[in-house]
């Protein structure tokens, strides 16, 4: 964040400026002040963040932004109707004041690994900054486009939302110039109802987009491969769809890396991803075509793929005395589960492949179909043994003993999970770990690794 008067964040709030100084950055964590920060007080459900306005001003905060009254000298904090809408409006106006390429990616699944090889391929080029981790709702993504410097020449925003307006709020602020949409499944239908809703919703950056920009759809997606913006630039990517424009084949691999070719404009490139998997493919095939959009060449593009580093606990493979991990834990959805099992099919394994699984989240009424699904497919073949904990996933395991599944076993809690899981794998097995991030499955994984 480039260094702002009070006065100036004042005027693009259009608030009264009670006190004149200097931000050098923004926080909204008391925990994490630093002298000179505008100190956002946040009013969530658990906590609020109004609470801690006296206490981030006595540790250098310059000034607070609040909604509401409270204990606290008044004297340093600006007043909004809204502190969320404040820090989006805030975010908007500084983004304004750069000339710089602003991508957004959004998606039922895959935005974020997407967002991180689309800010790979750029950043080959451009100095680059990225959405971090999946910080992509109304805090992250405005948080993003304050990391905006002088020196900046691309940012990658992934989009996240949970209901109608979201997303175009996000876009709003950010002006993307290009726009992803990776998938149109089923995560959140619980608020919206039905995946064509979901579309609408995901569409919202579309419509954000000026006349003529890139939009690049997953043309293997059953719904956006339909969408038709004759405003827009519409750029399909895909491996199934030979009509996309964006064509992917794959060609082999090892466990922890993908070969593939691209087709694109009648010409074939070869190229290669840390990782393995289809879905993985598909990522990036958006940021090939993100980089070719945005300025590179194709073979710029290709190499620069080379420079993908997964984060977090997406697919990252670990051996462990003799064990191959994949802690895959970040997130879980019907659609990345499906992937997930498509992989673990294919991936070496001297020994037997072993599905660990906790809930997908946020699934509503068809929560407990869609698990029972994950075990049925399980139980098609290529799983040795599911193992399962959470009060959904007892629906997997039923799926998968109703299908034939001979080792499908589900556990009361996460402890009884990893002693089992201790005592039953050996060298040479492969072991997938994959629910949503709500169920904090990585503490199997570490449990595992502290007995094993």
């Amino acid at each position: 964040m480039e260094k702002l008067k009070i006065s100036e964040i004042a005027g693009a709030l259009g608030t009264a400026c009670p006190v004149e100084g200097e931000v050098l950055s923004l926080c909204t964590d008391s925990r994490e002040v630093t002298p000179g920060c505008l100190f956002v007080a946040i009013q969530g459900e658990r906590f609020d963040g109004h609470d801690f306005i006296a206490r981030a001003l006595e540790q250098g905060a310059a000034c607070a932004l609040a909604h509401h009254g409270g204990d606290f000298p008044r004297d340093r904090v600006l007043m909004v109707d809204d502190t969320l809408r404040g820090l989006l409006r805030l975010a908007a106006w500084y983004r304004s004041r750069f000339d710089v390429r602003v991508a957004g990616v959004t998606g039922s699944v895959g935005k974020t690994t997407t967002k991180d090889m689309m800010a790979a391929v750029l950043s080959s080029k451009y100095r680059t900054i990225k959405t971090l981790g999946n910080q992509n709702n109304e805090i992250g993504a405005p948080k993003t486009l304050l990391t905006i410097g002088r020196d900046t020449q691309a940012a990658v925003v992934e989009m996240g939302m949970s209901g109608f307006g979201e997303i175009r709020d996000l876009a709003l602020a950010a002006r993307p110039q290009l726009g992803v949409i990776t998938s149109i499944g089923v995560s959140h239908i619980e608020l919206l109802g039905s995946r064509e809703n979901i579309l609408r919703a995901k569409l919202e950056l579309a419509d954000c987009l000026p006349d003529g920009a890139p939009l690049l759809l997953c043309g293997d997606n059953d719904l956006l491969r339909e969408v038709k913006i004759p405003r827009l630039n519409i750029i399909f990517y895909g491996i199934d769809n030979p009509n996309c424009q964006i064509c992917g084949t794959i060609k082999g691999g090892t466990p922890f890396s993908t070969g593939f070719s691209i087709r694109w404009q009648g010409k074939s490139y070869d190229a290669a991803i840390p990782g393995t998997g289809s879905h993985l493919v598909l990522d990036a095939l958006a940021a090939f075509g993100t980089g070719v959009e945005m300025g590179l060449s194709p073979e710029e593009a290709v190499e620069a793929l080379k420079g993908y580093t997964p984060s977090g606990m997406r697919q990252k493979v670990v051996e462990h005395h003799g064990i191959t991990v994949v802690e895959d834990c970040y997130n879980a959805s019907p659609d990345s589960m499906a992937a997930a099992l498509d992989t673990l099919r294919t991936f070496p394994a001297a020994g037997r492949r072993i599905f660990v699984m906790s809930d997908m989240l946020e699934l509503g009424e068809i929560g407990p179909s869609c698990h029972r699904q994950v075990g049925e497919k399980a139980a098609s073949g290529g799983v040795d043994l599911l193992l399962a904990w959470g009060d959904l996933s007892r629906e997997a395991v039923e799926g998968a003993r109703e299908r034939g599944m001979r080792d499908a076993r589900f556990f009361q809690d996460k402890a009884e999970l990893t002693e089992e899981l201790a005592d039953l794998v050996r060298a040479g097995d492969l072991v997938w770990f994959k629910a949503s991030r709500g169920m904090k499955l990585e503490e199997v994984i570490q449990g595992l690794y502290q007995r094993v």
